[in-house]
């Protein structure tokens, strides 16, 4: 006569299971939630520039050129007035205003902007000021030994982290376009992009300016994109954001086997 017992202790163990479950999802709900409510309450920094047909684009994609969409039918711009609704036809290259170079964009095989994983759209952001530099030397290439400087005040790269390169090159972009566009500029060193990859183990990093390097020869951008990285190119409101402590969220269209696109990024405070 132990069924009974035996079947009172199973029951009592599902139970007891059944209510671990809840009590851990119940949690998991109260995690998210208050996540949220310390996100909601922080503040938030644009990252990203606002671009339209004459935004400064380099010289060999050309400008983009916006116009109303029209029924293939007729030939007509569809209207609030006579449709109920207005679109825009878009015609530009992926690279423009601020945007996201997937591997894809200088490796053969690499990973196009729809296969980036998620998790490495939201990471710990840290910041390098260019600026200090600047006044001596107006294209500085940020350097290890200005990286490791930069360390010894604020303390090491950490792993995983998105790194982006402050210049305020951003200020000239609506107030000073041919300026924005000019060459040389500020922008990073090759062995500085080289030791954030290889000694740091970075996920990702960003500039203000439309190339990685201060020279043409693209050996900074090449590096790390032909080594699964992405990078966001023409970003704003770098000196906005302190050295450590935010985090960043950068989004983009999920363009099938997409090679490049505007991108929005944002900061999060601490």
């Amino acid at each position: 006569m132990t069924f009974y017992p035996r079947m009172k202790i199973l029951v009592m163990a599902a139970i007891c299971a059944f209510l671990a479950t809840v009590a851990a999802k119940a949690r998991e709900a109260s995690d998210l939630e208050t996540a949220y409510r310390i996100i909601a309450g922080k503040r938030w920094v644009d990252l990203t520039h606002s671009f339209g047909p004459q935004t400064p684009v380099w010289a060999g994609f050309g400008q983009a050129k916006f116009s109303p969409a029209a029924d293939p039918k007729t030939g007509e711009p569809y209207t609030i007035a006579k449709d109920g609704f207005h679109a825009t036809y878009y015609q530009m290259v992926g690279q423009y205003g601020t945007h996201v170079d997937p591997p894809a964009h200088f490796a053969e095989h690499g990973a196009t902007m729809d296969q980036i994983p998620l998790k490495q759209m939201i990471l710990r952001l840290v910041v390098l000021d260019d600026t200090p530099y600047l006044a001596s030397d107006p294209n500085h290439a940020f350097s290890v030994a200005d990286l490791k400087a930069w360390e010894r005040e604020h303390g090491r790269v950490p792993k995983g982290a998105f790194v982006a390169l402050r210049t305020d090159m951003y200020k000239d972009w609506d107030t000073n376009p041919e300026r924005f566009k000019r060459q040389p500029f500020p922008a990073w060193a090759f062995e500085t992009i080289k030791y954030l990859y290889e000694q740091r183990g970075v996920t990702a990093t960003g500039h203000e300016s439309m190339d990685t390097d201060t020279t043409d020869k693209m050996d900074s951008e090449t590096y790390l994109l032909q080594h699964g990285h992405y990078q966001i190119e023409v970003m704003a409101n770098l000196d906005k954001v302190p050295p450590t402590g935010a985090l960043i969220v950068v989004t983009w269209p999920k363009v099938e086997k997409g090679l490049g696109f505007p991108a929005r990024a944002f900061a999060i405070l601490p």
